[in-house]
């Protein structure tokens, strides 16, 4: 079977040698995704060249997009909105029309570096362009009562992009860190053997973790302006929101095979990912077994403002390799689950989006892992009747204030959720969960107000409120899912908070400021409350304040849980 795996993807490559219009993608996280996002409910109608519910984001697709937006009269935006567009077609300028949309820097260094405002080298030819760039931070973290202060971060690395020919797009990242992070996150860690986002790591005794990030990928165009394949290492997300209940970028990146297909107003992307089930973190070096996950989403505008989406995944092991038969795009994993002998995890999933009055959208995730119809109307808190659902909507210029935004979500989830009896096939990649960062058994509130008062400052102020039920002993009450759910504690009678209750209160405020194109300094402030209702442990309180810079690296976050 892993003979066969290979042999497609060699097959793949070898078809795409004489085609045109591969692209490179927007990392996940970065701010051209947001405004991406602002933009296209201030037209009032779909973009057919987005579809952001999946990303990462073709370059091309934005470009695309933006430019269109440039020339619509009808579309009334303010300056800055008119600046960041500019600026967005600037940094990914190899796909404007004349091919060479980056502005050029007033000051360039030795007439060689930073002939372009957004990278240090750029270099561009009829068959070759490439774009590489530093990636640098340096930030200090002062939490209240840490007797480990300050807390320091620093990333050193570089990204790089570019294509040949115009047949072949290539990325790569890869960032030395070195990291203290606050003493709730570091209790995270040691509990769940994993740096969050990451993989491998080292700690010191000081509590500083060590550890190497790299992605990358290759993109090739099979018809051109249609079907895209990718294959690398990195990370992806499905959905609308602020969390996702399909696939989010909580965990590590993986080793993947990508199909994305986009027609008419259409767009279908197949997942093959290489994952890696839980394990004991040891700091030695041990070869890790691996586990693997096919994806489908289909992604449908449907009118001009309104998309949904369908969604479907499994979750295997086999020592042989990859399972062929879930290599197959097109066919439903249930049935070649259950032809297989239904030893794998799947999962189905709907997701909607709508526009409203150039100002607003709504969007919603339901997540079904599995459940009988009748048990669920009986009403008897039957323990398999797991699933997610996500409601959310934006406000965009909110009130009449330009550039000023909000945003709120309701995310819950059942017990026993993403988890299964095989322990390698629960929803879990590198000992992080794959979809919500939470796992399973919760209710969660976000909000998030977003201002752009002038042109290269960012202000954001952003709260989370949850309820989580946790185990005690060595009860399986359904919300830890790399637990095995056959060692639940009752079939009948479990409500959506079971087990033990924990509530968790949190409030951040961040301004950034750029002071050239990608080079930002953050100022920050966060309050965090985790207390178990029944008093079983004391309240958790942590503040802290950070400060920093950071140079082409999208801004780290510590509010997961």
């Amino acid at each position: 079977m892993r003979k066969k795996g290979s042999a497609l993807i060699i097959a793949l490559a070898i078809a795409t040698i004489q085609v045109s219009a591969q692209t490179t993608y927007i990392p996940i996280g970065h701010e051209d995704n947001y405004l991406l996002d602002r933009i296209e409910t201030r037209t009032g109608k779909l973009s057919n060249d987005l579809f952001l519910a999946t990303q990462p984001v073709s370059r091309k697709g934005a470009v695309d997009f933006l430019e269109s937006v440039k020339e619509d009269s009808n579309v009334r935006l303010s300056n800055i909105d008119e600046y960041n567009i500019e600026h967005a077609i600037s940094v990914s300028g190899e796909w404007a029309p004349d091919e060479n949309g980056a502005i050029d820097s007033k000051h360039p260094w030795f007439k060689t570096l930073y002939t372009k405002q957004p990278d240090l080298v750029y270099v561009h030819t009829k068959d070759f362009f490439l774009s590489a760039n530093p990636v640098l931070t340096a930030q200090e973290i002062f939490e209240k009562d840490n007797d480990k202060n300050p807390l320091f971060t620093s990333n050193r690395g570089a990204e790089i992009r570019g294509w040949i020919s115009k047949r072949v797009g290539f990325y790569t990242y890869f960032t030395d860190n070195q990291e203290t992070v606050p003493s709730f996150v570091a209790n995270w860690v040691n509990a769940n053997h994993a740096v969050p986002g990451n993989d491998y790591y080292k700690q010191n005794s000081y509590g500083k973790y060590d550890y190497l990030t790299a992605r990358g990928y290759v993109d090739f165009a099979v018809v051109k302006n249609h079907l895209n394949v990718t294959f690398g290492y990195d990370k992806h997300f499905i959905g609308d929101g602020i969390r996702s209940l399909f696939l989010s970028d909580f965990s590590t990146g993986a080793s993947f095979l990508r199909l994305n297909t986009k027609i008419w107003k259409l767009n279908y992307q197949n997942l093959y990912m290489e994952l890696v089930p839980q394990f004991i973190h040891n700091g030695g070096d041990n070869l890790l077994p691996h586990k693997y996950a096919t994806m489908h989403h289909l992604s449908i505008n449907a009118t001009k403002w309104l998309n949904v989406g369908l969604f479907e995944t499994v979750i295997f092991d086999r020592r042989d390799g990859y399972e062929f038969s879930y290599m197959n795009p097109i066919i439903l994993y249930r049935q070649t689950e259950r032809y297989n002998g239904s030893p794998d995890n799947v999962l189905l999933g709907f997701n909607v989006k709508a526009l409203a009055a150039k100002h607003l959208q709504f969007y919603g995730q339901l997540l079904l892992d599995e459940f009988t119809s009748k048990e669920l109307f009986a009403g008897t808190g039957y323990w398999a009747n797991k699933f997610g659902v996500q409601v959310g909507g934006k406000y965009f210029d909110a009130f009449g204030l330009r550039n000023f935004d909000l945003q709120g979500e309701m995310n819950l989830v059942r017990p026993y959720t993403y988890s299964h009896y095989d322990s390698t096939a629960n929803y879990t990649n590198y000992n992080q969960p794959l979809a919500h960062p939470l796992g399973a058994d919760f209710i969660e509130f976000l909000g998030v107000a977003k201002y752009q008062p002038v042109k290269n400052l960012y202000l954001s102020l952003r709260g989370m409120y949850y309820v989580k039920g946790t185990d005690t002993g060595s009860s399986n009450y359904g919300g830890d899912i790399f637990a095995d759910y056959d060692s639940r504690n009752q079939d009948y009678g479990v409500r959506l908070i079971n087990g033990v209750k924990v509530k968790c209160a949190l409030l951040n405020f961040t301004a950034s400021y750029e002071l050239r194109e990608n080079l930002f300094i953050d100022l920050g402030i966060t309050h965090r409350e985790y207390a178990y209702e029944s008093g079983l442990y004391p309240t958790e309180k942590t503040t802290y304040l950070l400060g920093g810079v950071r140079l082409n690296f999208v801004k780290r976050n510590y509010d997961y849980y």
